[in-house]
């Protein structure tokens, strides 16, 4: 592979303006292509093979026109008013007139003062008016899909209540309307931005500085329009262009920071700059392509959860890493064949520039000596430290909910007036498959459900059926129904255990109504989430066992030992209870007063931020111990390999670390609490792996197994392909010092800087 990648960087040097051209052309197809297509993201969140997806089903095909209204926007309007809602009715009343001059109304006579509905139909006071009178529900409904809200609706919507918020009355809204998808910008070039000052630290040169950036901007939007043009033919999840941006940025700038990092030590051994680059992408390319593959297995394999968005949010954050990565070995290489001469200039004075003599002591140097000098207090340091962190992870909580912040204080005001499930209700679907009459099954179940607890309003409980009438008159529709639909509104959270507990109980009693022929099943958005939740527990084990596998095969191939990558999975497991420790005491139980509201951790956090996590993790394993490993091959001592390994590898894996940092927490400036949870994660767990683990814990843990580190059973070294990650066939490869990085004879040879 060595020589391959070798004879590539070379090529891609040598034609840089065929390869720039390409990949420009690439851009600029696939972009054209989806402004002329116009395809759309789906927001689609069914499970197949679940019980809420054979409910949601049943609803597509005997309840046409009640599945269609779940597609439309649906918002609630919360006022609340301590002094009572009567003292503030002319304020109601503008409101309300207000809220009707909103787009694609569908039933504009149903927006109404609670006041006024209560009053004229006490039937339902308890419906509008709770809390004694201090809070009031208005229903906005609309014909717009819930998919093609932008954010100027939620913006004309916020305006509205923010218009009424006089006079000690509160107006908050939850819904369809306060749950747009917003486009990120900010975050991502906050990253950008701080990824481009680390560069310059790295490189001490402005223009180099550049080059990573322009590979992680191209690599980024070609991914997000290939998978945006996926989404015109199959039903992809808006959802997956976010890991894109987010890992997309951090391992394309990576990679190509690896690879400049060495094509300037290359370039200072002398010889043309078309044999210093192909040099660079020979050695450092393998590693790239193998910690590469190593990342793009942890986030395919994702797919073994049998959830689709996260399935497409995994196979999405693959395809980024194989354009960085193909980036890395020809977008590079013609880069740097560009910019020529002028690729490390202008130099940043009182920077090191990362090409002083070998004989100069860097602060990685210095640092290697400290570890390997006493590997057996630091590695036990360190390993306490990360332990002390995990210790809230005792407390870890799992849930999903699709309520924003924005939507805390209306969810608060309707547990408070009227139970907070009346926005998550739960869709029991009853459906009689020999065509026969499903009534007294529905009747049987809705006295049943009844009496179990948690339930809102059980008196007011009804069902509607398929019979012929349905559409002309919902209220005849039991008669010759085959199939029933009930809708059960819980008193607590839809996401919280008392509503899990409640939906469980319901479907429990589909072995009553299946004794009588009748199927029961359990859907909408609360089952749904509920469904996703059970899945992402149940497939934990058996995705660990993939990619931990795949991966350490990998890394036996890359590393030609056993107890190096068992050593590197060991440390991956550390910085992962490290993460999920000071995510629960953040998130989950507020500590440092950082969140205001603190929520359950997301659900699949834990199984998503493994997979990149993973993959990242191995990424810098690679970076940092494969130079380890080709000092010991070409004859040093194992404890002098991992000194000279870690001071050639230090700082470009550091800046890495640092970059991906900066890219992930960057998230953090969402204004919702999941995004901003899943941003610290990865960020943290960057920090505890690339900087307590990979440098400081694995460098002391192979310096106390010295040569042992590197053994490796005869008859496995026999079976694992040679991929010569050494690049032992490339050094073989004769140095000419005697011309100039421009192929001109010249004494004495020139490095990065003539």
């Amino acid at each position: 592979m060595a020589m391959f990648l070798y004879r590539l960087g070379r090529f891609s040097f040598r034609h840089k303006w065929t390869v720039l051209a390409a990949w420009l052309i690439a851009a600029v197809l696939v972009v054209t292509l989806v402004n002329t297509l116009n395809p759309k993201f789906s927001k689609d969140f069914e499970l197949p093979g679940t019980d809420s997806d054979k409910a949601m089903s049943l609803m597509k095909e005997n309840f046409t026109a009640i599945n269609e209204e779940q597609t439309q926007a649906s918002t609630s309007v919360l006022v609340a008013a301590d002094d009572g809602l009567e003292a503030h009715r002319q304020t109601i009343d503008a409101l309300v007139a207000e809220l009707k001059t909103l787009p694609d109304l569908s039933a504009p006579d149903s927006i109404a003062n609670p006041l006024d509905v209560a009053a004229a139909d006490p039937a339902l006071a308890a419906s509008v008016i709770g809390d004694n009178g201090t809070v009031g529900l208005i229903q906005v409904k609309q014909t717009t899909n819930i998919e093609d809200l932008t954010a100027d609706d939620t913006k004309q919507f916020e305006d509205i209540l923010a218009e009424f918020r006089v006079g000690g009355l509160q107006v908050e809204g939850t819904g369809s309307l306060m749950q747009v998808f917003e486009q990120g910008g900010a975050a991502e070039m906050l990253g950008f931005v701080i990824a481009f000052i680390v560069m310059i630290v790295a490189f001490g040169a402005i223009v180099a500085a550049f080059i990573p950036i322009i590979t992680g901007i191209l690599g980024v939007v070609i991914t997000i329009m290939l998978v945006t043009l996926g989404a015109g033919v199959f039903s992809i999840n808006e959802s997956a262009t976010g890991i894109i941006t987010m890992l997309g940025i951090a391992v394309s700038i990576d990679y190509a920071l690896f690879i400049v990092s060495r094509y300037r030590s290359e370039l200072n051994l002398g010889g043309t700059r078309e044999a210093a680059v192909g040099r660079a992408v020979g050695t450092a390319g393998s590693a790239v392509v193998f910690a590469g593959l190593t990342v793009m297995i942890a986030v395919a394999a994702l797919s073994v959860v049998g959830i689709p968005f996260i399935s497409q949010m995994g196979l999405a954050a693959a395809l980024a890493v194989l354009i960085a990565v193909l980036g890395a070995i020809t977008l590079i290489p013609g880069l740097l064949g560009a910019f020529g001469r002028f690729a490390f200039s202008p130099r940043i004075p009182k920077v090191r520039h990362g090409d002083e003599p070998e004989s100069e002591e860097t602060n990685g140097l210095r640092f290697a000596k400290f570890i390997t000098k006493y590997p057996w207090p630091v590695a036990a340091v360190s390993l306490l430290f990360l332990i002390v962190v995990a210790l809230p992870m005792s407390k870890l909580e799992l849930g999903l909910s699709s309520t924003t912040d924005a939507e805390v204080p209306a969810t608060e005001l309707l547990q408070r007036g009227f139970g907070e499930g009346i926005n998550g209700p739960l869709l029991v679907v009853l459906d009689n498959p020999d065509e026969g009459d499903v009534a007294p099954v529905a009747e049987q179940t809705i006295a049943h459900i009844k009496t179990l607890p948690n339930v809102a309003n059980p008196d007011q409980m009804t069902w509607i059926g398929n019979g012929p009438n349905q559409t002309a008159d919902p209220a005849t529709g039991q008669v010759g129904a085959t199939s029933a639909l009930i809708f059960v509104t819980p008193q607590q959270s839809p996401s919280g255990p008392q509503t899990h507990d409640l939906m469980e109980e319901i479907r429990d009693y589909s072995a009553t109504t299946e004794a009588e022929g009748v199927t029961l099943n359990v859907g909408g958005q609360t089952a749904i989430m509920s469904d996703i939740s059970a899945k992402l527990s149940s497939a934990m084990i058996p995705y660990l066992i993939l990619v931990v596998g795949l991966a350490f095969i990998i890394l036996m191939i890359v590393f030609r030992s056993v107890l190096v990558p068992l050593t590197a999975t060991i440390g991956f497991l550390f910085s992962v209870c490290a993460t999920f420790g000071a995510t629960v005491a953040i998130f989950q139980l507020g500590h440092f007063g950082l969140i205001t509201h603190t929520q359950p951790i997301i659900s699949f956090l834990p199984i998503f931020m493994i997979g990149v996590v993973f993959g990242l993790a191995m990424d810098y394993q690679v970076f940092l111990v494969t130079r380890m490993r080709e000092e010991y091959v070409h004859g040093l001592p194992a404890k002098q390999a991992v000194i000279i390994g870690y001071k050639h590898g230090a700082r470009v894996v550091a800046s890495a670390a640092i970059i991906m940092i900066s890219v992930f927490a960057s998230f953090m400036l969402a204004p919702d609490t999941s995004s901003k949870m899943m941003g610290f994660a990865l960020a943290a767990a960057v920090f505890f792996d690339a900087f307590i683990v990979r440098m400081v814990i694995v460098p002391a843990v192979i310096t106390i197994m010295g040569d042992r580190a590197w053994w490796i059973p005869a008859w496995l070294d026999k079976i694992l392909p040679n991929v010569d990650m050494e690049g032992i066939a490339i050094r073989e490869i004769p140095i000419d010092t005697s011309v100039s990085a421009d192929g001109k004879p010249l004494q004495p040879a020139v490095g990065a800087n003539d």
